[in-house]
C-alpha cells in the first residue's frame, strides 16, 4: 500500500489501483508550496470534517479529478451545492463496501463547521478494511475511549493520528490512542502547519519509540510503502 503525504492532514493512499485522497488542504499551506496540486489525481476524496484546513482544496480537486467525495451528510450536501456531482454521504457507525474495500465511519471528538460558517455535521474517523491491508484515520480528534472499539472492527496495519496538540491530541494522547487501537505503526498528521501545532519532531519520534511504537513522519510530497 502506498501512502503519499501532502502536508497537514492531507494524504493519499493507493488501494487496488484506486487513489484515495483525504482532507485536501494544500494551496493554503505554506509548508506544501512544492506540491503541484494540478498533478494530484484521485478516485475518491474522504473528508473527516468541515474545517477549512481539511476542505480548502476540496471543490477544485473534486471537480478536476471527477473523484467521488465521501463524508457526512452535511458536508456532502454542501459539496453538491458547490457543483460537485459524484457524492457518497455516510455517517458515524455506518459502513459501505466500495470497489477498493469496506469503510466504516467511527466517532471523532472535535468540532465541525464549513468554510462559509454553516454547520458541518459530526466529525468522523474512518476504518478501511481492504485486501491490501487495514488502517484507521482518526481525523481531528481528542483521545476518547471510543477508540477501544477500533480493534473489534479490524486488525490494523497502521493508523493515521493527529499529534500536534492544542486543537487535537498531542504526543502523549496519541501514544495512549495507539495502545487503545492496538496498533504499533502510526503516521503522524496535523502538526507544524501553524504556530499552535508546532512540535519537536525528534522528541515525538523518541517518545513513541520509548513506548514501543513506530512513529512515521513522511516529508511533504514524499511517498512511502507501508
Amino acid at each position: 500500500m502506498k501512502y503519499t503525504c501532502y502536508g497537514h492532514s492531507c494524504f493519499a493512499v493507493e488501494i487496488k489501483g484506486k487513489r484515495i485522497l483525504f482532507d485536501p488542504f494544500i494551496t493554503h499551506n505554506e509548508l506544501a508550496k512544492k506540491v503541484d496540486i494540478h498533478a494530484i489525481t484521485a478516485d475518491y476524496i474522504f473528508v473527516s470534517h468541515g474545517h477549512e484546513d481539511h476542505t480548502a482544496d476540496l471543490v477544485e480537486l473534486a471537480k478536476r479529478t471527477n473523484a467521488t467525495v465521501v463524508s457526512n451528510f452535511e458536508i456532502v450536501t454542501w459539496a453538491g451545492k458547490q457543483g460537485i456531482e459524484k457524492l457518497h454521504p455516510m455517517n458515524t457507525g455506518g459502513k459501505w463496501k466500495f470497489d477498493f474495500g469496506t469503510v466504516k465511519c467511527v466517532v471523532a471528538q472535535h468540532s465541525s463547521s464549513l468554510p462559509d460558517g454553516t454547520y458541518g455535521g459530526n466529525p468522523m474517523g474512518f476504518v478501511f478494511m481492504t485486501e491490501e491491508g487495514n488502517f484507521y484515520y482518526s481525523g481531528d480528534t481528542a483521545l476518547t475511549m471510543d477508540m477501544e472499539q477500533i480493534p473489534t472492527i479490524a486488525a490494523l496495519d497502521f493508523a493515521v493520528l493527529p499529534i500536534g496538540d492544542n486543537f487535537t491530541m498531542g504526543i502523549e494522547d496519541a501514544i495512549a490512542a495507539a495502545e487503545l487501537i492496538e496498533c504499533d505503526k502510526i503516521i503522524g498528521v496535523h502538526y507544524d502547519t501553524f504556530g499552535y501545532v508546532k512540535i519537536d519532531t525528534k522528541e515525538a519520534v523518541q517518545q513513541f519509540e520509548d513506548a514501543g511504537l513506530d512513529l512515521l513522519l513522511p516529508e511533504i510530497g514524499s511517498t512511502i510503502e507501508i
